[in-house]
Parts: C-alpha cells; sequence; structure tokens
C-alpha cells in the first residue's frame, strides 16, 4: 500500500521532547521579532510541523537548496513563508534579504533545520545576528513514549498492522532516534509485503537483526 502520511494538526505525537516546538506552531502569529527557528535531529517531525504551519498561514515551503535570490519578494508577498532544511541553505544574501522583507511588512518566517542558527555557517553579520536573536524551539532526542506513539502513527500512514509486542520490541531493542524507527517500520512494511506475512514480533527480530547488520557492513 502507498505511504500516505498524516499531516494534520490531529495527526501530531505530542510528547516531552517536542511539545515545546507544537506550542510555538499553535502560538503562531504570535511570534516575537515575527520569526522562529524549528531544531531537531533527522525524523522527529520538522516537516510535519510546517506542514501544520503552513494549513494554518497559508505560507508557502521552499527547501533552502531551491532558494535564491529571485524568490524573497514572491514569498513576502504571502506575508508568511517558511524555509526548511536549512543546513541546506545556497544564498544567505537571499535568506537575509527575506527575512527583512518580511519584518518590514510584519510577516512571519519559519525556518527549519537539524542545528540550532549558532551551528550554521553563516558568513553574513547581520544574518547571524537575526537568527541567533530569534526564537528557537528545540526538538529534543525521543524517549519510550514518544518512540511508541510514534511508531504507530508512521504504521498507521502505511495502513500497516502491528502485532502484539512488536512496538515494544521495536521501542526496546531498535536504535534510540526517529529516523531509524522510521527506517525500522520501512522494512517491516516491505518484508512483510515481499513475504506476504504478518507483521509479528518474529519478523520485527529479523528486520531489526538485518538492519544492525547492515550497518555494521557499512
Amino acid at each position: 500500500m502507498p505511504t500516505r502520511p498524516g499531516y494534520r494538526r490531529a495527526d501530531l505525537v505530542v510528547g516531552a521532547g517536542n511539545a515545546e516546538a507544537v506550542a510555538w506552531i499553535d502560538r503562531w502569529p504570535d511570534w516575537p521579532q515575527g520569526l522562529l527557528v524549528l531544531a531537531g535531529p533527522p525524523g522527529c517531525g520538522k516537516r510535519h510541523l510546517a506542514e501544520v504551519w503552513r494549513q494554518r498561514s497559508g505560507a508557502p515551503l521552499l527547501l533552502a537548496a531551491e532558494f535564491g535570490q529571485d524568490d524573497p519578494p514572491t514569498l513576502a508577498s504571502s506575508g508568511a513563508a517558511a524555509v526548511t532544511a536549512a543546513e541546506d541553505l545556497r544564498s544567505e544574501a537571499a535568506l537575509l534579504h527575506l527575512v527583512n522583507l518580511l519584518r518590514e511588512r510584519r510577516g512571519t518566517l519559519l525556518l527549519t533545520g537539524r542545528d540550532p542558527p549558532a551551528r550554521w555557517p553563516l558568513r553574513l553579520p547581520d544574518l547571524r545576528s537575526r537568527l541567533l536573536a530569534a526564537p528557537l524551539a528545540l526538538v529534543a532526542r525521543p524517549d519510550d513514549a514518544m518512540l511508541a506513539a510514534l511508531a504507530g502513527k508512521l504504521a498507521a500512514d502505511r495502513q500497516l498492522v502491528l502485532g502484539a509486542g512488536v512496538v515494544e520490541y521495536l521501542v526496546a531493542r531498535g536504535e534510540r532516534r526517529y529516523d531509524a524507527l522510521a527506517a525500522a517500520i520501512a522494512q517491516l512494511d516491505q518484508h512483510s509485503l515481499a513475504a506476504h506475512r504478518a507483521i509479528t514480533l518474529a519478523l520485527a527480530r529479523e528486520v531489526l537483526t538485518g538492519l544492525r547488520d547492515t550497518i555494521a557492513g557499512q
């Protein structure tokens, strides 16, 4: 079955690690300086949060790697914009232009990235100072409750039925990372489909063993 990620607000898995970030999205447009930086590890839900915000604000979303000098006026014209995966930013000048335009128009800007702006290799002093002064919402590493809830969501996105004990096994034995859990669910989906097997505890053991062997061989 095709994967259909749920990107509505109701689909958000909220836990201790992302509660602050969710609260910031919920309080829009009450953002100091009209700017928010959202940072967290791969797979932590930054895209989901950005999509929830887009649905509320009507803001266009653009990958930083595709963001160039011609984009700021168009993005700013909507009064709100999001630039995602900021670690791949190719034009600091364009981002500074967008920040200034939205500030003049009292608009809002959402930036997402793996790391906080303090770790971005920014060369423009004005841009660096603006981003360091902006509110920062960090998504922390997942705890057991978050991993269990996220496993359920990822399975639901793929219309999978996880057998008894599978979620508990993934949480206890899998890598404690958002992206690692997503990879495990994807592998369970593929193995189940290829072998016409239900997703049982035995299959979960096979999949995690295979993932560990793959990582060890790299």
